[in-house]
């Protein structure tokens, strides 16, 4: 096999879509299987939608993937993104002299032209092709400007931009998953290749970038195949080689058949809140305060608008909503108690089969294993149940160094779990009680109100009335003989074997089940019937805690 150059250049308008992790883990899985190299570059030219911030994220959030590269951007001891390899600058703002030069290559040579129309005007143009129901293409002057008539036109005020003169001919590209797509050359535009703030167009810097830095396999999601002919084109212009190959990934769907997109976060929100408005809940102001916003600003987000509200604001404003917004980003998932390995496994079958029946591996038996030509052309449905099945049995597998660092990876994401995060010896005895979790998610929902006041917790009226009151009290009698039960155990036999014992023991000598016996205790130091094993939840709550909440429950009498 050849040695593969690939590269992942994420566009840093938000967190790491599950669908960019994707292209990612493909394009990693292709180097790493053919000796080749792997690169990170940050494509920032956007500047309307650049969110500065998001590039440590997505760096982090692909390092706990287990991805790494050979060259592109990292992070320095400063926490700032700083440049590793050759062939830098990897973030497209930084090269903006270089595209600036090469464009000017093909301006000289007669390949790419200036234009000066202000928005307003090209909007006249474009209604005119509307009116006369064509594609709108731009109409390519009979001379072409100069570079001193670019000059003078800047100096004048106008907006300078340049665009590529299209060939007159048709362009066919083979593609590993979808074969050969043609695009003819009658529909063909002159696209622009700089824009008039001096930040080139997608593509141009694409194609620029990966013939410099030597990539040499294309792996992306298909909304770009429809884009390559432009790719080719300039490439051709320039005298760059073609890569080896391409590889356009299908569409990640929900199951309603919709994209699975960043977007869907503020399609949900945005919904509830107009819903909440038409009702007379909430007012526009009321609005505006909980996304902490001014109410033009929320008015524009109403109207479709998503950067007009930045993540952590939505976030804030879903929840008090009462909106439980989807994972779509890496670290939504993170964040949700899911692990990389069952996110990677998971993430590979959307739209990629392996073959031979199988379904579970390991990124190393992945790389191994990938293969371009298996990619379906056929969009893939993201099945959460399929996710959540894969992760649970992760999680039962995984040994306990695993389970434990997964742990405190996701209590320090979720700071608002009451469980001490630095109590290796605590995670460990917690971990061993709650051996059965779907999600790490599941297990500070039954853990969190052990290290919590002994008053701050509810009582479930449902529970109550079920394990204490029902039959006459039967219950609240229990309960009773175990707090005296209890307070006799001498401090030492507070351990869980003495407990599980001691338990196990009132329940046989006055003839109950252990359902009668535990889940009125359950109920008395937890507020609700879920809980580790009793004996594991009065170890860790201790002898002081557990009477203090058997006393506060038999108040309720």
């Amino acid at each position: 096999m050849d040695k593969l150059k690939t590269r992942f250049a994420p566009s840093p308008t938000g967190l790491l879509h599950i669908g960019q992790a994707r292209t990612a883990i493909f394009s990693y899985c292709l180097a790493r299987q053919s000796g080749g190299e792997f690169v990170l570059r940050i494509e920032d030219t956007d500047r309307e939608r650049h969110i500065e911030e998001a590039i440590p994220r997505i760096i982090e959030d692909l390092r706990w993937l287990g991805l790494d590269w050979n060259e592109g951007v990292d992070i320095g001891p400063d926490g700032l993104p700083i440049g590793r390899g050759p062939n830098g600058p990897y973030r497209q703002s930084e090269r903006l002299a270089i595209y600036a030069e090469h464009i000017r290559r093909l301006v000289d040579a007669g390949l790419a032209y200036y234009c000066f129309e202000t928005e307003a005007e090209e909007k006249v143009l474009r209604a005119a092709a509307e009116a006369a129901k064509v594609p709108f293409r731009y109409p390519r002057p009979a001379t072409f400007p100069t570079h001193a008539d670019a000059d003078a036109a800047r100096a004048a005020g106008r907006p300078v931009v340049v665009r590529f003169a299209c060939p007159a001919q048709d362009v066919t590209i083979h593609d590993d998953a979808f074969g050969d797509v043609t695009m003819p050359a009658a529909e063909m535009d002159d696209f622009v290749l700089l824009k008039a703030d001096g930040f080139p167009t997608y593509h141009p810097a694409n194609v620029i970038d990966d013939a410099l830095m030597g990539v040499n396999y294309i792996v992306r999601g298909q909304e770009f195949l429809g884009q390559t002919w432009r790719h080719v084109l300039l490439r051709r212009a320039w005298g760059f080689a073609e890569p080896k190959g391409y590889c356009h990934l299908p569409l990640i769907l929900n199951p309603d058949n919709s994209k699975m997109s960043k977007r869907d976060k503020h399609r949900l929100t945005r919904a509830a809140a107009k819903d909440a408005l038409a009702k007379g809940g909430l007012t526009r102001a009321g609005l505006a305060s909980r996304a902490g916003a001014e109410e033009a600003t929320t008015t524009a987000w109403l109207d479709g608008a998503d950067a007009a509200i930045p993540l952590a604001k939505l976030e804030h404003l879903a929840a008090s909503l009462n909106v439980h917004l989807p994972e779509i980003d890496v670290a939504d998932f993170r964040r949700s108690g899911y692990l990389p390995e069952a996110v990677i496994n998971f993430v590979a079958l959307l739209g990629w089969n392996p073959g031979q029946d199988r379904e579970k591996f390991t990124l190393a038996e992945l790389t191994e294993m990938f293969s371009s030509e298996r990619v379906s052309k056929t969009n893939a449905r993201f099945d959460r149940a399929k996710l959540l099945a894969f992760n649970t049995d992760d999680l039962a597998a995984a040994d306990e160094p695993r389970r434990l660092a997964a742990l405190k990876d996701f209590l320090r994401l979720n700071p608002a779990s009451t469980i001490p995060a630095g109590n290796d010896d605590l995670l460990r005895t917690l971990l061993r009680a709650t051996p059965t979790l779907r999600t790490l998610a599941d297990l500070p929902a039954k853990c969190n109100v052990l290290f919590e006041a002994d008053d701050a917790y509810d009582f479930d009226a449902a529970a109550v009335e079920k394990n204490l009151r029902k039959g006459n009290n039967a219950g609240f009698d229990v309960l009773t003989q175990l707090e005296t039960l209890l307070a006799s155990l001498p401090q030492e036999a507070w351990q869980i074997q003495p407990l599980h014992d001691a338990v196990e023991t009132f329940a046989a000598t006055n003839a109950l089940g252990m359902g009668k016996v535990a889940q009125p205790l359950r109920v008395a130091v937890t507020g609700t019937t879920v809980s580790p094993p009793i004996a594991d939840t009065l170890a860790i709550l201790g002898k002081e805690k557990t009477l203090a909440r058997i006393r506060r429950c038999l108040a309720l009498r």
